[in-house]
């Protein structure tokens, strides 16, 4: 009897064990693109239907402005933002310089010398930001605390349209490191205590647009991506310490991608994007493959199973780029010679994919793709890159985040708002969509049981 009662007590504390794990894993959502990189979403019970009247629980103002995602732990939203403290004075616009002289004649000297360039005005670096970090009660928005990491002046520029905080914060479960792109790195725990910081300088961003990589953790290792036109470099930092592991040299211009860490069946791989996509040992940075991937810019990151990631760049308005499939197992160059779609690393790649800014999403042996404009969603076989359909849904806007699985259903946001529901599958079909009126930008997260939307005006938490 008991052996009986020690036997039951021992499968109940294991059900306990768990439910409890199960708990905590379900309400966790601690990097950019969810804890498998992957934006399928795994919660229990959260809303189909949603707007501005329905099923919002709490919508509280944005302090400050980011094109960051939130991440979530337990019960705690964390944000990063960066709030104008104080906006220098901008130049007066000079006058607009006088006609070029016309086209000098055959024959005959003209001497006179063009107009100069315009100055190049650096008044930002005089304006006043405050870099900070933000934690949030998942349940009723509550600030619980917030802290400053930064305040002073920017280093370099952004574009008008961005913001100085675009690099989503990252979490081990203990602490929360966040990275503001050419300001610094910040590590603090549950309680918004500092635990370090480390500066790892400020170099110029293509046509002064400003950065966009999140950092990424694998063993105890924070790994920040810094390329930009100047100096590029990416770097492992020690999470207790923020001491140097290894840096690397990278050959690449500005890029915008997050890197993947990938399991795969032979191994673990740290998978980073740029006109030449590089995969490095995690423990060393030595190089284990690379692969010229081409595109205008590095910015969605990376799917994949243990078998294959599925990877490539944006493309331009009159550019389409290609999406490689790459196999577990690559070594060395495996760029797919002239005229040639596969390589001993490469089993497929795909030209018409439409790849553009938002990452796409694996899901039951298919690869959706959603075009950052125009409303183009494509559907590809992962085994074989076979195009399933590519179909345009008509009015919708500019699509920065990126789109969402959620109970078999494939989900994506336009920055009006706006979110489309399409049926997963082989089979285009549109079931509904659900607005929001705000700017969207940052991914959605998800807590334990409901959707977090950031906006440029306000947080939002959508539940039943």
């Amino acid at each position: 009897m008991k052996q009986m009662f020690i036997i039951v007590r021992g499968v109940f504390t294991l059900f306990f064990i768990v439910l409890i794990l199960s708990s905590c894993t379900q309400n966790e959502w601690p990097q950019f693109l969810g804890p498998d990189s992957n934006m399928v979403i795994t919660a229990k019970d959260l809303p189909e239907e949603w707007n501005d009247s329905l099923n919002i629980r709490w919508a509280i103002d944005m302090d400050g402005e980011s094109w960051s995602s939130p991440i979530v732990l337990g019960d705690k939203i964390f944000i990063s933002s960066a709030l104008l403290v104080k906006k220098a004075e901008r130049p007066e616009k000079a006058e607009e310089p006088a006609a070029a002289a016309p086209p000098r004649a055959e024959g005959v000297n003209n001497n006179t010398p063009p107009p100069p360039p315009p100055a190049d005005d650096k008044s930002y670096l005089e304006d006043v930001y405050r870099w900070q970090i933000t934690c949030v009660d998942a349940q009723s928005g509550k600030e619980l605390w917030k802290k400053i990491s930064f305040e002073g002046n920017p280093r370099i520029k952004k574009h008008a349209g961005s913001t100085y905080a675009c690099e989503t914060p990252v979490s081990d479960g203990k602490y929360i490191y966040v990275y503001y792109g050419m300001v610094g790195v910040y590590c603090y725990d549950l309680d918004g205590n500092l635990i370090w910081e480390k500066d790892l300088g400020a170099y110029e961003t293509v046509n002064g647009w400003g950065t966009g990589s999140s950092p990424v953790l694998h063993n105890g290792l924070l790994y920040v991506v810094v390329d930009n036109e100047e100096s590029s470099f990416m770097v492992a930092l020690e999470t207790q310490t923020g001491n140097e592991k290894w840096r690397i040299n990278r050959d690449e211009n500005t890029n915008y991608g997050t890197p993947v860490i990938w399991k795969n069946t032979t191994g673990t791989e740290l998978v980073v994007m740029g006109k030449t996509v590089r995969s490095y040992n995690p423990e060393s940075g030595q190089l284990i493959w690379q692969l010229e991937a081409g595109g205008n810019y590095a910015i969605p990151s990376p799917v994949y199973n243990s078998e294959h990631i599925y990877l490539g760049n944006a493309g331009g308005p009159r550019e389409t780029t290609t999406l490689f499939a790459v196999k577990a197992g690559a070594s060395g160059d495996i760029t797919p010679a002239e005229g040639q779609t596969t390589s001993e690393g490469v089993v497929w790649s795909n030209p018409e994919t439409g790849i553009s800014n938002p990452s796409p999403v694996l899901f039951n042996g298919l690869i959706y793709v959603v075009a950052s404009r125009g409303g183009e969603v494509t559907c590809i076989d992962a085994a074989n890159g076979e195009l399933k359909y590519k179909e345009k849904i008509s009015k919708v806007g500019a699509v920065w985040a990126s789109p969402w699985i959620y109970n078999n259903k494939l989900y994506f946001m336009d920055e009006k708002g706006v979110s489309r529901v399409l049926k997963t599958g082989s089979e285009f079909e549109v079931l509904g969509e659900n607005a929001i009126d705000d700017k969207f930008w940052a991914s959605v997260i998800p807590t334990s049981n409901a959707y977090v939307f950031k906006g440029v005006e306000k947080l939002y938490c959508v539940a039943k």
